[in-house]
């Protein structure tokens, strides 16, 4: 059994967490510049087995989509055709910043530290990841 990616995509930068390879546990793995994503991904995969990763879905508070899903939509189609092995899968992605932010906020970490846009990436990305697992064992 190989890991769970999971992919807080954003402008300037993308949030990453993977699951141990039970798939069990969600941890924050790493901020990634957005231009460098594929990059990464290409070096993570040759020394990790991956099985699935999920992309977060950008909606807001009506469900409407975020106009970031159209650059979502081109990274998933050179996925598909880099690694047409590996599932893509999707996941509403609703507060997973703000909860990200509160959850950093009790971790007791300084003000500055709070405020470092990488690390509430990775911490969405981690709880995007969290809630696939989540619903996977409903």
């Amino acid at each position: 059994m190989g890991q769970i990616l999971a992919i807080d995509y954003g402008k300037a930068r993308c949030g990453i967490a993977a699951t141990d390879d039970m798939q069990i546990i969600a941890s924050g793995l790493d901020t990634v510049q957005t231009q460098f994503l594929m990059e990464f991904l290409k070096k993570y995969f040759t020394e990790n087995r991956v099985d699935d990763i999920v992309v977060g879905l950008p909606t807001d508070l009506k469900g409407n989509i975020s106009e970031i899903e159209t650059d979502i939509l081109k990274f998933i189609e050179i996925f598909k055709k880099e690694f047409s092995d590996i599932p893509v899968h999707r996941l509403d992605e609703r507060f997973t910043s703000k909860m990200a932010s509160f959850f950093i906020s009790q971790s007791g970490k300084s003000k500055k530290q709070r405020q470092e846009k990488g690390l509430i990436d990775k911490v969405s990305a981690t709880i995007i990841l969290q809630n696939f697992l989540e619903q996977r064992t409903r």
